[in-house]
């Protein structure tokens, strides 16, 4: 006798409480973001690496274990009023004492927990503090992604509220995990001090905003060409029936989004390279070189060819993205 099948369709796993940027691109941004370090910096950065690539997942991973973690990596702007990312105070004090602290756990708070990581990266750095400086830059790195995000900025994170669920995981998942080959991940600028990192903040989170009215409107017309038995595919995975987009649909509404994506990826590592050098500035420019792992010859050698194909966008081709070495090992 066959084994029945439980029918059961689930819609589009990894939504909002369980994913941000997927995870190739966390890692991914937090590797590009090293090699736009100052000399005096990347060294410590760079012979850690490992460490910052494979655990740029890790606030994603306490959402499992940890109650308080999920309002940390988006804010729902709707909720707090018309044009509220350019009108909400900058400073969290200010925001609790205007719209209440409940308020702000409820409907997330990214940009202010970014200041509170910052904040405890330059204290780990003021004290070289290596564990205490790895753990706040690579989480730190993971918030400032998310907030990279134009649906992590919505009350309609998923599409949910416009019929077009599943929204969420298509844009910031599965789109970059296929075409991430054919992004450019170049980059020949240097992290900059930042004179006011909440103004930064907050920049990114309005240009996120802005990008949202393309991210709902072109899925709708993309959807124009597609019949349901070609949008989605059903899959059995573990006995049950999980619902996804296919690949074609993928493609065509990737298409019609042109290079915003690929730009959102870059911006997310630009900003974390400038939030690292601002807490080590802050700091007061502390010597890395002591707390660096051996950093021998051999590590010198590789930082400077890696540094190299990061310039000219050959970290792809040259297989020295650790992020996509390990999901093509998964």
């Amino acid at each position: 006798m066959k084994r029945p099948v439980i029918k059961v369709i689930l819609l589009f796993m990894g939504i909002h409480l369980l994913s941000s940027w997927g995870f190739l691109v966390h890692k991914t941004v937090n590797q590009l973001a090293v090699y736009q370090l100052p000399i005096k910096m990347r060294p410590f950065f760079f012979s850690n690496m490992n460490y910052i690539v494979e655990n740029a997942i890790r606030p994603d991973q306490r959402r499992n274990t940890d109650s308080t973690e999920a309002p940390k990596h988006f804010i729902d702007l709707e909720a707090y009023g018309d044009s509220a990312a350019w009108k909400m105070p900058m400073d969290w004090d200010q925001a609790v004492k205007q719209y209440s602290k409940d308020t702000l756990l409820k409907y997330g708070y990214v940009p202010y927990h970014i200041i509170v990581m910052k904040d405890r990266l330059t204290h780990a750095l003021r004290n070289n503090l290596k564990d205490s400086i790895l753990f706040y830059a690579t989480d730190l790195g993971h918030y400032i992604g998310d907030a990279n995000v134009p649906l992590h900025t919505s009350i309609n994170y998923d599409g949910q509220l416009s019929d077009q669920k599943g929204l969420h995981s298509l844009w910031e998942s599965m789109i970059p995990e296929m075409e991430i080959d054919q992004y450019s991940l170049k980059g020949q600028r240097k992290a900059e001090y930042l004179k006011d990192p909440k103004l930064a903040v907050w920049q990114a989170i309005r240009h996120a905003h802005t990008l949202l009215k393309d991210v709902f409107s072109q899925e709708k017309q993309a959807s124009a060409g597609f019949s349901d038995s070609t949008k989605f595919r059903v899959q059995v995975r573990r006995g049950r029936e999980v619902k996804s987009f296919t690949s074609e649909f993928a493609k065509s509404y990737s298409k019609r989004l042109g290079n915003t994506i690929q730009e959102q990826i870059m911006n997310s590592a630009n900003m974390i390279a400038d939030f690292w050098y601002t807490a080590w500035v802050d700091a007061g420019k502390p010597d890395l070189d002591n707390i660096s792992n051996l950093f021998d010859k051999a590590k010198k050698k590789a930082m400077r060819v890696e540094t190299k194909a990061y310039r000219k966008d050959q970290l792809l081709d040259r297989k020295l993205m650790l992020g996509k070495a390990a999901a093509a090992s998964d």
